[in-house]
């Protein structure tokens, strides 16, 4: 058996967990849409620090360039981030994913946590997570960004790598793709940015970038065990932090 199927063993049932999620079939109303975005919106920002971290990592960010890493590694991560910083919009613009979720928000007259702005103040990931706590934000959603951003400082390559992969974008096209069935039931004219954000991870998530993802893991490990190893328990981790999102969701909605 494969280091990769392997890690894709152990990580099935932490994926089923998030199948069969309460969250699944809650967002029943527009108080339950409005807690679900404003704890998710904080996934929504924190994705693009793990993209940057790669695109440090893995591509050449000097002003005295030289290529580094893998063609294929370069075009995932900069795909990426073309599409995440500036993807067309509905109307035929550019826009960040971030600023897209945030605008759904406005449309639905939800505000942003005052916290969002608030960490434009930092200047580093360590600066960030040792005044994370004093925002008292709800545990669940605390613990997420204090493990994708601990990831990021600490983390191996591979395990970000992993994180990405097997916590993001291997897992956000089935993920939003059950949201999004939950709220074409309800008013399509109202939500409409909000299902356009989720219709563009889905066709984008579940094509050719989820195989390059993959890929990438692979080429960084290698045959090293111990690298699968850490890769593993990374994506295992950051699957069970989104299960703990999902249940502090499901926790506030009572």
């Amino acid at each position: 058996m494969s280091h990769l199927i392997e890690l894709q063993k152990s990580i099935e049932p932490f994926k089923k967990i998030l199948r069969n999620h309460p969250i699944n079939s809650y967002i029943i109303s527009q108080e339950h849409l409005s807690i679900f975005m404003q704890n998710h919106v904080f996934a929504v920002w924190d994705f693009m620090s793990l993209v940057k971290k790669l695109q440090v990592e893995l591509t050449s960010v000097d002003a005295l360039w030289f290529p580094k890493g893998s063609g294929e590694t370069r075009y995932l991560i900069n795909e990426i981030v073309l599409g995440e910083e500036s993807d067309i919009d509905p109307n035929g613009g550019y826009i960040s994913h971030f600023d897209l979720y945030l605008r759904a928000m406005d449309e639905l007259a939800i505000m942003p946590p005052p916290a969002l702005s608030a960490f434009k103040q930092f200047k580093s990931v360590e600066e960030f997570l040792i005044a994370l706590p004093s925002f008292n934000l709800p545990t669940s959603i605390t613990d997420f960004l204090t493990f994708t951003f601990s990831s990021i400082l600490n983390g191996e390559i591979e395990e970000i790598a992993a994180i990405f992969t097997f916590g993001r974008e291997d897992l956000i096209p089935e993920m939003f793709q059950l949201i999004l069935d939950q709220l074409r039931i309800q008013s399509p004219d109202k939500i409409k940015t909000l299902m356009y954000y989720l219709e563009r991870h889905i066709e984008v998530d579940g094509g050719h970038h989820s195989h390059l993802a993959t890929s990438m893991v692979s080429q960084l490990c290698q045959d090293d065990p111990k690298a699968w190893k850490r890769a593993t328990d990374a994506a295992i981790n950051s699957l069970q932090a989104r299960i703990k999102l999902w249940d502090g969701i499901v926790a506030a909605k009572g």
